[in-house]
């Protein structure tokens, strides 16, 4: 059976999609006695395979990421189908909510999340117009819809009314490299290259308004009457409707305060969440929370939001809180900081928790599904 997987969130080096569907590619290529798989993905010019990538046969188009969107809406919306594009296929699995009209492939759409429909506000005006009008053509298009979390799945049902039975949740796991590190000499490294401070609190996400950010400075400012060297250090790119972040950053005089690594190595990323006091994660949604997973892989002490999938991910592993409740959070991440007992039980709890997420897990339940397809269409299987 031939699996086409599209990839262009982890060429294009996009934050949680593109880790999904990089580490979606990494498991199923391991499945080669039942699969084979080629790749695809928009090449914008900046594209860049991984290296655990590169050694797969692929395919890609060169447009612009707008002309690429407005030509995979065209094609659902006319019937018009791309199967050349793609190449021979029995089954094209899409994991950057594009979805293109095929005439031979069956099709798995991975549903991330709906935080166009249920923050509206948090989108620019072009991507709500464009998935408002895209995504019900794409979900009833799609044979199999994968979503990351139970929530999502709900919120898919809610929204769209769509058949239960089309819809199957498959958990995100950590990529294999995200685990403690136990060489002192390397966390040492890592420190001196990124100009880490001695004490700091971490996030890591993508800096654009749902991630509720701007409450995080609230909630981090009266540390430093007991903590005067504590950092706030936020790893991720600029998304969009950042602009009001950075305004009250200012306005607060926390400039000194807060540090932007900027773009980070994975390889070193296991490091920053070692050397943090603990990991917060105060989000108003997401449809899975790669990030709080991420840091209890880790080893880090877990503060996150108890907003939308987050309990799912966290469990009974962090402290959970309303993302609204700024006096909530600081004080929780006060009493985080003073507590060494408590960061290790939370760090214990997290490394049991992380184990319930797995690529090989995830990949084994996604086979099943690429299998069920390709019977359905009573032709010779290689399951």
């Amino acid at each position: 059976m031939h699996i086409c997987l599209d990839v262009s969130p982890t060429a294009q080096k996009h934050a949680g999609l593109g880790r999904y569907a990089g580490e979606i590619a990494r498991a199923i290529a391991e499945h080669k006695s039942r699969f084979d798989l080629s790749l695809f993905y928009n090449d914008d010019g900046q594209a860049e395979l991984p290296d655990y990538l590169r050694h797969l046969p692929r395919r890609t188009v060169k447009l612009g990421n707008k002309p690429w969107r407005m030509t995979v809406l065209l094609s659902q919306m006319t019937r018009w189908p791309l199967d050349r594009v793609f190449g021979a296929t029995d089954i094209f699995h899409a994991t950057n909510h594009l979805l293109a009209h095929f005439s031979q492939a069956r099709t798995v759409y991975t549903l991330h999340d709906l935080i166009f429909l249920r923050y509206p506000e948090y989108h620019l005006p072009y991507n709500r117009w464009y998935l408002t009008l895209s995504m019900p053509r794409y979900l009833r298009a799609a044979d199999m819809i994968i979503t990351p979390s139970e929530w999502t799945k709900q919120d898919a049902l809610h929204y769209y009314g769509l058949p239960e039975a089309k819809i199957k949740v498959i958990y995100e796991a950590p990529a294999p490299t995200f685990q403690p590190v136990s060489d002192p000499g390397r966390l040492a490294q890592i420190r001196q290259k990124y100009r880490l401070p001695a004490q700091f609190i971490l996030h890591v996400a993508t800096i654009e308004p749902r991630k509720n950010l701007s409450r995080l400075l609230d909630a981090f400012q009266p540390l430093l009457a007991d903590w005067p060297d504590l950092k706030l250090v936020l790893v991720g790119k600029k998304g969009w409707l950042y602009e009001s972040f950075f305004q009250k950053l200012q306005a607060m005089g926390l400039q000194e305060c807060v540090i932007f690594p900027g773009y980070v190595d994975e390889a070193d990323l296991p490091g920053f969440y070692q050397l943090a006091e603990l990991f917060v994660f105060p989000s108003l949604y997401e449809g899975f929370g790669l990030g709080p997973l991420e840091a209890m892989a880790c080893g880090a002490p877990v503060v996150s939001s108890n907003s939308s999938s987050l309990p799912e991910v966290v469990g009974e592993a962090g402290l959970l809180l309303d993302p609204t409740d700024t006096a909530a959070w600081s004080q929780a991440l006060r009493r985080v900081l003073a507590d060494p007992e408590l960061r290790q039980d939370l760090s214990q709890r997290g490394l049991i928790q992380a184990q319930k997420f797995s690529w090989q897990k995830a990949s084994a339940e996604l086979a099943e599904v690429y299998c069920s397809l390709r019977l359905e269409r009573k032709t010779r299987s290689a399951c």
